[in-house]
């Protein structure tokens, strides 16, 4: 089958009604942050560009377009906590990305309850199932083709502790479906959720040859 492809060149812009690429890579984890500035003050954002990037240590990260509040407080404590968003967490995960000032807690305006982590100072959200308490590792300026730097910071951290609701382990394996993740879409609201049923497992080819 011959595909009939758009094309475009981003720095000429795309030519649609709305920019496809995070329509495209997508939909994405969200990477919802807690963090504590220098003098204490509490920060709850989420962030759409978010992932896991290495197994052994567990690092994870997730990039920030401007030097927002979690990025300037984790540039100072070197800490930050991820909270898993799920469906039941979905409203309170929206209203925490309300762009208020630095000595607003985001905790509150969300109505989700801080609790204390055990490795860093920064706050889990109790009613969150997963939390992954983390140190930065690197804090990174991105930058374009010809390099320049952008305003754009990727923010990496390793899972220092790692909190699970036990519901979510049968056999001590981790239900994914079971947690109601929800994740991001493109769009200026599109969400999705996952479900058991749209699930469906390939074997990788070097284990069939094992």
């Amino acid at each position: 089958m011959t595909l009939k492809r758009y094309s475009y060149q981003p720095r000429a812009g795309h030519g649609l009604p709305h920019d496809p690429l995070n329509a495209i890579i997508g939909p994405r984890p969200i990477g919802w942050i807690s963090s504590v500035s220098a003098a204490g003050q509490r920060n709850l954002a989420p962030y759409s560009f978010f992932n896991c990037f290495n197994y052994h240590p567990p690092i994870i990260g997730f990039a920030s377009s401007g030097w927002k509040d979690s990025v300037r407080n984790i540039s100072e404590s070197k800490e930050f906590v991820w909270n898993l968003a799920t469906r039941s967490l979905a409203e309170a995960m929206n209203e925490s990305s309300a762009s208020v000032p630095p000595d607003e807690d985001e905790f509150a305006l969300a109505g989700v309850t801080p609790l204390a982590a055990s490795q860093v100072k920064a706050s889990l959200v109790a009613e969150s199932p997963v939390n992954f308490e983390c140190r930065l590792t690197q804090l990174i300026q991105l930058q374009d083709a010809q390099g320049n730097p952008i305003d754009s910071w990727l923010v990496l951290g390793e899972a220092v502790a790692i909190h699970i609701d036990e519901s979510l382990l049968d056999d001590g394996i981790y239900q994914t479906a079971r947690a109601e993740p929800v994740l991001r879409a493109g769009g200026p609201s599109a969400y999705y959720g996952i479900s058991e049923s749209q699930r469906f497992d390939l074997v990788r080819p070097d284990a069939r040859r094992r």
